[in-house]
């Protein structure tokens, strides 16, 4: 059974000047602002598609590390990921260009180059990854702390 998530944004005015907001339908998700000043310069409390991406991001890779690590026998105590995504102006346009993976984590048993090799696999399942794949550099820092 596929699984089908939905988000609304409402946006007023023009790109520069203008805001909106964007909200999941989920309720997990509360109201959150949006403006092309806080997806280019200072967030000043708004979010952007890119701050979300970065939040999908981090979850996917998370549970797809966990799940890989599980797998393994090797069932992790915790995994804390940092996904940061890049937005950076390509020629005329505007792209996202990257997004770097760091995950810290407590694995019992594990060793670090294990840990680094887990971490690089989980990259390549976790299907926001796959997503991106081919339109965004993505890369991986995994340690064990």
């Amino acid at each position: 059974m596929a699984a089908k998530r939905s988000a609304t944004a409402v946006w007023k005015g023009d790109l520069l000047r203008g805001q909106g907001t964007v909200k999941g339908t989920s309720g997990a998700l509360g109201e959150m602002g949006v403006s092309w000043s806080a997806r280019t310069e200072a967030p000043a409390g708004k979010t952007s598609p890119e701050e979300l991406l970065a939040a999908a991001h981090a979850a996917c890779f998370s549970m797809a590390l966990s799940a890989g690590l599980g797998r393994m026998g090797k069932p992790p105590g915790s995994l804390s990921v940092t996904a940061t995504t890049t937005f950076d102006k390509v020629g005329d346009g505007w792209k996202v260009v990257s997004t770097v993976l760091e995950v810290v984590g407590q694995v019992p048993g594990l060793s670090g180059p294990e840990f680094e090799s887990a971490a690089k696999a989980a990259s390549l399942g976790c299907p926001i990854s796959a997503a991106l794949k081919g339109n965004v550099e993505i890369t991986v820092h995994a340690k064990l702390g």
